[in-house]
Parts: C-alpha cells; sequence; structure tokens
C-alpha cells in the first residue's frame, strides 16, 4: 500500500467548515433573496409590514412617555401638597408658640409686680428683693443696658472675579464663622470683665451653649444668622484692653485676615441686652414653714448624698 501523497492527507472537518464559511460569506437567505430581486420575483414580505411593525414601537414608545409624565408630574404635585401642609403647620405652631411667650411674659410682669408689693412691706422683704435682683442679673433673668463693646463676626464675601460668566464662586469654608470662633469671643469678653453678653439679641446665661449643627450657629438652642453681633456690658475701656490682651483672640485676627472674615470691635456708651431664657428646673424640696414640725426625720436631716436645699426664693 503506497502512501497517498504529501499534501493530499484527509482534510479534517475543522478545516470543511472553516473553507465553507469563507467560501459562503453571504447568507443563503440573503443570497436567495437577492436572486428573486434580480429575477423579478416579488418578496413574500408585504412593504406596508414593516410600517405597520415601527407605527406600533412608536406608538408604544409615546404611551411610556406619557405614563412616565403623568407619574412625575403626579410625584410632584404630591411633594408640594405635602410641603405646602408641613409650611401651614408650622406657621399656625409658631404663632401658638408666640401667643404663649406673650401670656408667659403678662404673666410674669404680673407675678414680678405682686411679689414686689408683698416683698416691700417689711425690711426682711426688702433684703430679699435685693437678693433676688442679684440673683436675677447673675443668672440672665432680666434685661439690662450699659455702655461696653461691640464685637462683629462675618462670613467671607464671594469672590465675584473667579467666575466672570456667572458672577458667583464657591464658598471657601474656612471663610465661614464656627461654633468655636463664637465661643472663643464670649470667653474672653468673660475673661476681660464683661457683665453681661448676648450674641445675635440672644442672652447668655450660666447654662447657655453655643453649638454648630450642619450649616447654621445654635446659641441656646436658637439660631442666629450671619453676621454675628456680640455685645458685652462692662466698662468699655477695661474690657477693650483685656479683649484684645488676650492671645486667642489675636489668633483669631490672623486667621480672619488670611481667609477675609469680617471681625471687628467698637466701643458703645449704650448697649440694650435682653433677658435670657427662662431656665430649666432641676432641683426642688419643699421648705417647711418656721416652728413646724417635721414628721419625715431625713427632710429634717439630709443625707451629706443629698445635694442641699434651695433658699426659699420666689425663684425656686
Amino acid at each position: 500500500m503506497t502512501a497517498p501523497p504529501r499534501g493530499s492527507g484527509l482534510r479534517s472537518v475543522g478545516a470543511s467548515l472553516l473553507d465553507q464559511v469563507l467560501a459562503e460569506t453571504l447568507d443563503p437567505a440573503y443570497a436567495q433573496a437577492a436572486e428573486a430581486r434580480a429575477a423579478g420575483v416579488p418578496s413574500q414580505r408585504s412593504p406596508w409590514r414593516g410600517r405597520v411593525l415601527a407605527g406600533v414601537t412608536m406608538l408604544a414608545a409615546g404611551v411610556l412617555v406619557a405614563v412616565a409624565y403623568s407619574q412625575a408630574a403626579a410625584g410632584a404635585e404630591g411633594r408640594e401638597e405635602i410641603r405646602a401642609a408641613l409650611v401651614a403647620d408650622i406657621e399656625r405652631e409658631s404663632a401658638v408658640t408666640d401667643d404663649l411667650a406673650a401670656q408667659l411674659d403678662e404673666l410674669s410682669g404680673r407675678v414680678g409686680d405682686t411679689r414686689e408689693e408683698l416683698l416691700a412691706t417689711s425690711a426682711g422683704g426688702q433684703e430679699a428683693l435685693e437678693e433676688l435682683a442679684r440673683l436675677e442679673a447673675a443668672a440672665a433673668a432680666v434685661p439690662v443696658t450699659g455702655p461696653g463693646l461691640l464685637v462683629t463676626l462675618a462670613n467671607a464675601e464671594a469672590d465675584a472675579d473667579a467666575d466672570p460668566v456667572g458672577g458667583t464662586a464657591e464658598e471657601d469654608p474656612r471663610g465661614r464663622v464656627r461654633d468655636g470662633d463664637l465661643q472663643l469671643v464670649v470667653n474672653a469678653l468673660w475673661a476681660a470683665g464683661a457683665e453681661a453678653v448676648s450674641v445675635n439679641d440672644q442672652r447668655l446665661g450660666p447654662t447657655t451653649a453655643i453649638r454648630f449643627a450642619g450649616e447654621a450657629v445654635l446659641v441656646d438652642f436658637r439660631p442666629v444668622t450671619n453676621p454675628y453681633e456680640i455685645r458685652a456690658i462692662g466698662d468699655p475701656g477695661r474690657l477693650s484692653q483685656g479683649f484684645l490682651a488676650n492671645p486667642e483672640v489675636g489668633a483669631l485676627a490672623v486667621i480672619s485676615e488670611t481667609f477675609g472674615l469680617r471681625f471687628d470691635f467698637a466701643q458703645e456708651d449704650e448697649l440694650g441686652l435682653p433677658a435670657a431664657g427662662i431656665p430649666e428646673l432641676r432641683i426642688a424640696r419643699p421648705v417647711p414653714p418656721s416652728g413646724a414640725a417635721v414628721d419625715d426625720p431625713s427632710a429634717a436631716d439630709p443625707s451629706p448624698a443629698d445635694p442641699p436645699a434651695a433658699d426659699p426664693s420666689p425663684e425656686g
């Protein structure tokens, strides 16, 4: 048996398939359609069939767009209704709060007048009134007026030249007044001898906190806005000298100059500060009248762990 000539061996199945693919580059169905068109045979696919299919597709797309638009419009309308309802609730509750605050001020005034009338009839009552006035001033419970120092802090202004088209520029967070800046100024004023301090007409009391919540500065849980005016009552010359001598104030002045913050102060002959909010009552204990018998021994002799009894003043 003689061997087949070189190069005339059996072709593999893969090689045959490759030859067929290379030889028939056109799909048989396309080739048949081309031959039919060349021979004048009408096509089996009607021309209106494609048009109908395209029309149905466009109609379905239009329906989907209309449904999506209606749903978006309904959602926007619903959000506007919810927002309007929330705004109405806030306005209604704010009006109720304002009415209650006005009633509280009126009743507090009546109580104060009656208290002074009753206590002024005796020497002991007059001493109590003087002590009460001192405590009210220390607790920032009454409005005060007098000379002092006015300090102003404000955010840096946006550089309009940075955006010549829109006229606005993105605000640099380093150019914003923070709660720590206000705390620094307030503490420096107290250290300089201030007798009373307020921030944007919010009087600072013994328990007042200055905090930063989101983008707002809170003073005694009430928001204050830029610019921030800190008023301090006291001797203007002494306040100015002590305030400027504080090294932290000098550092804040350098930072303000670097990032464009406004940091001004001026001596004022007359400043008016409102009363602070009503302090929260945390500890109270009934005090028996003088000479009355005490049934409970623990009330007469409190344990060392208990806090001392408060003075029997109208404030308690």
